[in-house]
């Protein structure tokens, strides 16, 4: 496993992510979560090496600086969140390494919304889309755009969530599924939940994110 501590600059500030490419990697997931801690957070780590066991290389990194994550209203800037991702797929693009790959985003909270606009914005270059406990509501008008198959993964004990989630299915156009986690609040907390959604978000990865789709 390699493992590469990275900066994506961006017009303003500098990004600071991790790359973790397994050997063989067969596609890549970047992560956008809807803070300042995208790279250190407990819960994206862990479905991060669940898909490096399965050959999926990996880009955690923060989507807000240090300074501005404590502002709330930076956290619902969604098309702030959507240039740093974008400006993250970019930089992917352009490292030898990973440039070929199938690639999929991984969204949590905010961080869904901006996964879902930047895949709207880039079309059939993003094949697939998992939101774990995600507003992809915040991305309800460009939902239909989106070409790339997307799981929208939710506690169902997360009331008010499951009903955005809902919401956003229905504008969805492409191949799509919810999921709701029994037992599940909104962090996943509860034993067994995390590991059930990492379990279905890398089947879902493992089914879409395909290299023979590119040849």
């Amino acid at each position: 496993m390699k493992k590469q501590n990275i900066i994506i600059k961006t017009p303003t500030v500098s990004l600071q992510g991790t790359l973790k490419v397994p050997p063989e990697p067969e596609s890549i997931v970047l992560f956008a979560n809807g803070c300042g801690c995208g790279r250190h957070s407990k819960r994206n780590q862990y479905i991060a090496n669940i898909l490096n066991s399965a050959h999926i290389a990996t880009l955690l990194f923060d989507l807000l600086t240090v300074e501005e994550e404590p502002e709330i209203a930076n956290r619902f800037n969604i098309p702030l969140l959507t240039e740093r991702l974008l400006l993250a797929t970019e930089w992917s693009w352009e490292n030898s390494e990973i440039a070929t790959l199938p690639m999929g985003y991984f969204g949590a909270s905010t961080g869904a919304a901006a996964a879902l606009n930047a895949a709207a914005e880039l079309g059939n270059n993003i094949k697939a889309v998992v939101s774990r406990g995600g507003r992809p509501d915040l991305a309800l008008p460009v939902l239909p755009k989106v070409e790339a198959a997307t799981l929208l993964i939710v506690g169902s004990e997360d009331d008010v969530i499951v009903s955005l989630n809902e919401t956003a299915y229905e504008k969805l156009s492409s191949i799509k599924k919810l999921a709701l986690i029994p037992k599940a609040t909104h962090l996943f907390e509860e034993p067994g939940t995390l590991e059930e959604v990492a379990r279905q978000a890398c089947k879902w990865f493992e089914k879409y994110l395909k290299i023979d789709d590119l040849l």
